[in-house]
């Protein structure tokens, strides 16, 4: 007899008949406030859980008493209380390599935004605001040999100083907790404190992952230690840096710009004074958006949720010590 699983995002039809093979699938579109009754009364049988974007709440957790494993299709896990999951006993699947290079793309492109003024420079053409040689004031700033600041030097963390180093010249420092010694080899990247990575980085890039501990890590008194002429990109987590510490550093020109891909509050809210910055790309939270990754993601996390239910964890697991004996 097949498990039964709840999905709870629209995947791609060739993915939801491979999950079918293997499970009796029930389906919801988001978890709503029209469909949440029934979702709970979904997961009272369900062995199995795939999903994302959507809080997985103490309140779901109770409802789903045969819950074994969950599959989100993301490589955060910011959404689930990790340490109530290990003492249920369920499995918490993610897709940690399948975004690495594309995300990394995301981070560069905004570094390269951000200090070229694109997005500015682009909109005074679109709305015929160019009508002579551009002066000083539109002026962007060099990427090229300048030096990258790296918080977090995990798998997308190695990509971005792959980029800067060898596609710009950059010296690329980092902040972490253990050494990363390929990045070093490969890329001369050198481990430092955060003061002196924050003193001495024309671009700080934020790759770390959402814990309580890196909840607000950039703050007022990170950003002071910035050069003024520096950016802040943040292509991880909005909760990691202080947003409001981070609109007063802009407009008072304690920082140069920033490139920002996520933000405390998604959808960023249109009053938000980061939209009026002309000093801030913003994005959408796009840094895995592409048709291939997504797809890929979610083809990873089906083969998440196959194995896990197969009581295989060996790859891409949270929290192996959940696994039942």
């Amino acid at each position: 007899m097949k498990p039964n699983v709840v999905l709870y995002k629209n995947i791609p039809a060739d993915q939801l008949e491979r999950l079918q093979s293997h499970f009796n699938v029930a389906f919801f579109e988001g978890i709503t406030d029209a469909n949440r009754a029934d979702f709970i009364g979904a997961l009272s049988n369900a062995e199995g859980l795939i999903g994302a974007s959507c809080p997985i709440t103490t309140d779901y957790l109770n409802a789903a008493p045969a819950l074994r494993a969950i599959s989100t299709i993301s490589v955060g896990v910011d959404q689930f209380n990790v340490p109530d999951l290990t003492n249920r006993k369920i499995n918490l699947m993610h897709t940690p390599s399948v975004l690495t290079e594309t995300t990394a793309d995301t981070i560069f492109t905004l570094v390269l935004n951000s200090a070229r003024r694109v997005i500015e420079m682009a909109e005074m053409v679109k709305e015929g605001r160019w009508t002579k040689s551009i002066g000083v004031d539109s002026y962007g700033t060099d990427v090229n040999g300048k030096t990258i600041g790296i918080l977090g030097m995990g798998r997308i963390g190695y990509a971005v100083a792959k980029r800067a180093y060898a596609g710009f010249g950059m010296s690329v420092l980092y902040y972490n907790d253990v050494a990363n010694p390929m990045a070093e080899q490969d890329f001369k990247a050198r481990r430092c404190e955060l003061d002196e990575l924050l003193a001495k980085s024309d671009f700080v890039c934020v790759v770390l992952p959402l814990l309580p501990e890196t909840e607000k890590f950039i703050g007022k008194e990170q950003l002071l230690k910035m050069k003024p002429s520096a950016f802040l990109i943040n292509g991880s987590r909005g909760k990691i840096v202080d947003e409001t510490a981070l609109i007063e550093a802009l407009q008072q020109g304690v920082i140069r710009g920033a490139g920002l891909d996520v933000f405390e509050k998604e959808p960023l809210p249109a009053d938000s004074p980061l939209v009026s910055l002309p000093n801030v790309v913003a994005l959408p939270h796009i840094g895995s958006a592409t048709h291939e990754t997504r797809y890929a993601m979610v083809r990873c996390a089906v083969d998440n949720l196959i194995a896990a239910l197969n009581n295989d964890v060996s790859v891409n697991c949270v929290n192996p010590a959940a696994r039942k004996s």
